[in-house]
């Protein structure tokens, strides 16, 4: 095991802590529940996972809708068992959930991935950390406010700001100084040290009595693995699906963006089972939801992880941190864990990766709907909407291509976009165009309509249609492009085919148009000498 990764996982565990206190809280459950969630997810995800940079452990996101959806149970048949019930609910939950994603990895539906593009991937951390970053703000402002939606939060946080303990501030942002300034000693677990600087302070002094909250017992129990009433399985599976998705986005974004950063591979249909794993496992040790944590994640990465070792002994020295220092874990004061949270996501914040979409003319703006509709919406709405917007932008330019007006460079072989060429020439009686998409149902007719007004207008007696970018015809293509032909026909013009590929010379013989395809020709050279000579002979 690399020295690196041993020194990473004790930071990371320093992390990990006081996110699994957090998530717990969010949840409604004990902090030992996240913990046992953490320790087990992690070690469960290293058999199959390849992520070097996941590290498997409850999320914000996930522990969100688990604590609203107990809750909602509690209305709907907990009865008066209360949290022992609701516990049980959850464990059932998370069992739940790793079968979705076992059966999703089975089925080989990982290519879903795909349509999570990589500007997509980029708006949705930005938009992740900000708003991990903004539910952290209490912690160390020493307030209380409402759980809610990210906007309304943010004006709650507002108007309690006159309620805000110094001494939890304070704190807070020395702790926070404090990290970021170790991270110019990489080598040394800054986030463990700093969790030790908090230890000996709730040991030592009483923060309580300036008002600063502690994290409150910790404590790892036994699973007792009880079960939820049978009447309210049916509901736990509707619930376990919305999870499962959530789990998969915020998962497979923090796993893909960091990989696509360092140049890793991933199988999305291995990730789906080991997530499946993970859960299951978790859902054993009567934990939560688990999935790869964005913060503890990138933290990871920052730090130089090396392999799943860095993953593993965090696990370990998590467990061992529950295990025999529980007591003094209980009595961290909240600013700090709040601090290590906060620090480990500073770096995602930065616009370059977003500015850079920008400066290609790229996608920018589906990246900013991304982190926009995270914060607006929510983690899994905000992603769907992103993911959605970009759909509709890729149909809205197929559906709309340009079409480009050929010329020969020279006497080479070469033709191409006369309006981007200024040595590129037109050849004499022949019109060429090309469609730079391909044809299909949405296209078809308004693209070769389009063609059809600038031959009639280049009045060539022959038109040659570059279908470079059709590798097949879909039945309305074929019936716009029989049209187009014998339009043109009507108009005295012979339509040939360039470029045309071999399944779109089938489709067109099986529709009847065997002539047409078997004029057709692999080149555009090819194409404007046939025209040549059908021109030549037609004058004769």
């Amino acid at each position: 095991m690399p020295r690196r990764d041993l020194l990473t996982g004790l930071g990371l565990a320093g992390l990990l802590l006081p996110e699994a206190v957090a998530y717990a809280g969010m949840a409604g459950l004990a902090p030992g529940r996240a913990i046992a969630a953490a320790v087990a997810g992690a070690l469960a995800y290293a058999v199959v996972g390849r992520s070097r940079y996941a590290v498997i452990a409850p999320t914000s996101s996930s522990a969100a809708i688990l604590g609203a959806a107990l809750i909602g149970l509690s209305a709907e048949g907990l009865g008066d068992k209360g949290l022992s019930q609701g516990g049980a609910a959850a464990t059932a939950l998370v069992v739940m959930t790793g079968v979705i994603f076992a059966a999703l990895g089975a089925f080989r539906l990982g290519s879903l991935a795909g349509f999570i593009s990589r500007p997509v991937l980029r708006g949705f951390a930005m938009g992740l950390a900000i708003t991990i970053i903004v539910r952290q703000l209490p912690h160390l402002l020493g307030i209380s406010v409402p759980g809610a939606p990210m906007w309304r939060l943010l004006g709650e946080i507002a108007m309690a700001l006159p309620r805000t303990n110094w001494p939890s501030l304070l704190l807070g942002l020395g702790a926070l100084a404090a990290l970021l300034a170790l991270r110019r000693a990489p080598h040394w677990p800054g986030s463990l040290m700093v969790i030790g600087g908090g230890l000996l302070l709730g040991w030592w002094l009483d923060p309580a009595a300036w008002g600063v909250a502690l994290v409150g017992e910790v404590a790892l129990t036994w699973p007792d693995f009880a079960l939820p009433p049978f009447a309210l399985l049916p509901r736990l599976a509707q619930i376990a699906a919305p999870i499962a998705l959530i789990l998969f986005a915020e998962s497979w974004g923090t796993m893909r963006s960091l990989a696509l950063q360092n140049g890793d591979r991933l199988d999305a249909n291995r990730e789906l089972s080991a997530l499946g794993l993970a859960n299951l496992a978790a859902g054993l040790a009567q934990g939560m939801p688990v999935g790869a944590g964005f913060s503890a994640a990138n933290a990871n990465a920052s730090a130089g992880a090396q392999s799943r070792w860095a993953a593993i002994m965090a696990a370990l020295a998590l467990l061992g941190l529950a295990l025999f220092a529980a007591p003094a874990i209980g009595r961290i004061p909240e600013p700090i864990l709040a601090a290590v949270v906060i620090a480990a996501l500073t770096h995602a914040l930065h616009p370059g990766p977003i500015r850079r979409l920008f400066q290609i003319r790229r996608d920018g703006w589906v990246a900013v709907a991304a982190a926009v509709g995270v914060l607006a919406l929510g983690v899994l709405n905000g992603m769907l909407a992103a993911i959605a917007l970009s759909i509709a932008m890729l149909l809205y330019d197929l559906a709309h291509p340009s079409i480009s007006t050929l010329g020969q460079v020279g006497d080479s072989h070469d033709y191409v976009d006369i309006a981007r060429h200024d040595d590129a020439r037109a050849p004499a009686n022949i019109a060429l165009f090309r469609p730079n998409a391909p044809l299909f149902f949405a296209n078809a007719e308004s693209v070769l309509n389009l063609i059809a007004a600038r031959a009639a207008a280049s009045g060539a007696p022959v038109v040659v249609l570059s279908l470079e970018e059709s590798n097949d015809l879909d039945a309305t293509a074929i019936d716009a492009l029989g049209e187009f032909v014998l339009d043109r026909a009507q108009h005295g013009q012979r339509v040939l085919l360039a470029r045309a590929h071999d399944r779109v010379r089938d489709v067109l013989v099986a529709a009847g148009m065997a002539q047409l395809a078997q004029d057709s020709t692999f080149s555009v050279a090819d194409a404007v000498a046939r025209a040549g000579a059908s021109w030549q002979d037609s004058a004769i």
